[in-house]
């Protein structure tokens, strides 16, 4: 940590640039205290397809590496593709298996769907991926969040007081653990 603040970073399993995972990540982002940084990263789409042969030939990997060293914590939030997680983010998660920077490291994850069960399927799935790359998971790392359309407004905003709170916790949770 430098200088006392919390570095977290933000990672959306989407790539839709109206994506109600990416505005969830941008709701936790303004409810942040001041002594905390949450930078929502935007390169997914330009990771290369995940090779072990090439680790350290592309940029943009070595670039999400660094982006993740350099994070007190990460918060992921997904979409459920086909009861799983959207390749582009499994496909990230693969880019650092073999090189630790999640080992040890406090993360959250939150699933949101249309549907009632809140993407629980994709959520599932990635908890098994940050469980195999190390993370540091607390009882309160995972939040699904189902019927989104309906706890958003059309601006992207959520509306719903109780997924707000979630979220509060989940955030609180995360610090928590990064604190200690």
């Amino acid at each position: 940590m430098k200088n006392n603040e919390i570095n977290i970073l933000a990672i959306s399993g989407s790539l839709r640039s109206t994506s109600a995972n990416t505005n969830i990540l941008r709701a936790i982002a303004a409810m942040v205290p001041q002594n905390i940084a949450v930078n929502i990263w935007e390169g997914l789409d330009s990771l290369p397809h995940f090779n072990p042969e090439l680790e350290e030939v592309f940029l943009p990997v070595v670039n999400f590496r660094q982006k993740l060293k350099e994070a007190d914590a990460v918060i992921f939030s997904t979409p459920e593709y086909a009861f799983g997680v959207p390749g582009v983010l499994k496909n990230a998660l693969d880019w650092v298996v073999s090189s630790g920077e999640l080992n040890g490291k406090p993360v959250a994850a939150i699933g949101a769907s249309p549907l009632y069960s809140g993407g629980e399927k994709a959520l599932a799935s990635l908890f098994l991926t940050l469980t195999a790359l190390g993370t540091d998971m607390g009882n309160g790392s995972a939040l699904s969040i189902g019927d989104i359309k309906n706890k958003m407004t059309a601006e992207g905003e959520i509306s719903d007081h109780q997924t707000l709170q979630a979220l509060m916790q989940l955030l609180e949770d995360l610090i928590k653990r990064v604190s200690v």
